[in-house]
């Protein structure tokens, strides 16, 4: 009898029912601009819609980590694709650009279509906050690369501004200030860590309720990736916004410096800044140092503004947001307080 790709482990027929429960939920996406419809062999945007002088294009990708795990483990999977939106367009934010379209990938051992529909789901989900089009994507099945139940999924973004209004953190200065957006919780970095203390540690079951987080502990992991375009973009529209930095893997300590010309530090206050029960509990269960958790894990800050003084004191006066006052930009070393 003749071998077929189905015999190998490959079901064409449940990647095609997989793109007839995602059509709609993929066009609910599409913003002004997008010129084809999920089918072709590529996206295409129309950058002429923008109506922009000199337009920059900004691209960035990434995936969720092993954070898929939790997601799989607890049979939730419409949470990580809206991480993974939010792990690209978060970061060319931090150029002043606004996102325009996401293509996502997802490579399984095996093509259950419900399950990659869901998982789509939470990526729509996601560039609907961002603003931004499912442009397209791609599904793999590749049986024998992963097992049966498992899947990795990500991405890339790509984000336009005008050439003139790029943010580069090049016109930062001492005594410019930082203001802090609060983050969702763990977000989508340090979970290699979180596995190793709740899993081999403390031996917990994701199902445990957790009385102090009011949820399971697989809930509270899973809360996805806050996405920061629709609070940020408006500021970046209205005032001059000198650096934005993306609080990801290393924290503060690392990130932030990314931002900052040559030669120049700062003074950061992170005690004002509310740190999420789990970071709590987590230290707590893992008898992690705090320096150790502000080198890991966001701890409650997702994004970093760099502001003049008066600019400062304009959108702390004017904008109905949660913004912490974290501190200045010095000559020399950088210097958190925790």
């Amino acid at each position: 009898m003749a071998i077929t790709y189905k015999d190998a482990g490959v079901d064409k027929e449940a990647g095609y029912k997989q793109v007839k429960l995602i059509k709609e939920t993929v066009k609910a996406t599409h913003i002004e601009g997008v010129l084809n419809d999920i089918g072709g062999f590529a996206g295409m945007f129309d950058l002429g819609k923008l109506k922009m002088e000199n337009p920059v294009l900004v691209s960035g990708t990434d995936g969720v980590g092993s954070k898929v795990q939790i997601a799989q483990m607890m049979d939730i999977h419409n949470t990580v694709g809206e991480d993974c939106v939010a792990m690209c367009v978060n970061d060319i934010l931090c150029q002043g650009a606004k996102p325009i379209f996401f293509l996502d990938y997802i490579a399984t051992g095996k093509l259950v279509p419900e399950k990659m529909a869901a998982i789509v789901e939470g990526v729509a989900s996601g560039c609907k906050k961002a603003g931004a089009a499912l442009l397209g994507g791609e599904t793999a099945e590749m049986p024998g690369i992963y097992k049966e139940n498992d899947y990795d999924l990500a991405g890339f973004a790509v984000g336009v501004v005008e050439k003139d209004k790029i943010i580069d953190g090049s016109k930062i200065s001492e005594g410019d200030v930082l203001l802090g957006l609060p983050s969702s919780g763990v977000h989508s970095n340090g979970y290699s860590l979180v596995r190793k203390i709740i899993f081999d540690h403390k031996k917990m079951d994701l199902n445990d309720y957790i009385d102090d987080l009011g949820t399971t502990l697989g809930e509270a992991l899973l809360v996805p990736t806050k996405i920061y375009v629709k609070d940020v973009y408006p500021l970046i529209e209205k005032y001059e916004i000198k650096g934005l930095c993306h609080i990801t893997g290393g924290g503060i300590y690392e990130n932030l410096p990314r931002i900052l010309p040559e030669g120049h530090g700062a003074d950061v206050d992170m005690t004002q800044v509310e740190i999420p029960k789990i970071f709590k509990l987590l230290q707590e269960w893992g008898g992690i140092e705090t320096k150790e958790m502000y080198g890991t894990f966001n701890m409650g800050l997702g994004m970093v503004l760099v502001v003049s003084e008066e600019t400062a004191q304009e959108i702390l006066s004017k904008e109905d947001q949660k913004l912490y006052r974290l501190g200045k930009v010095t000559k020399g070393d950088l210097c958190v307080e925790i």
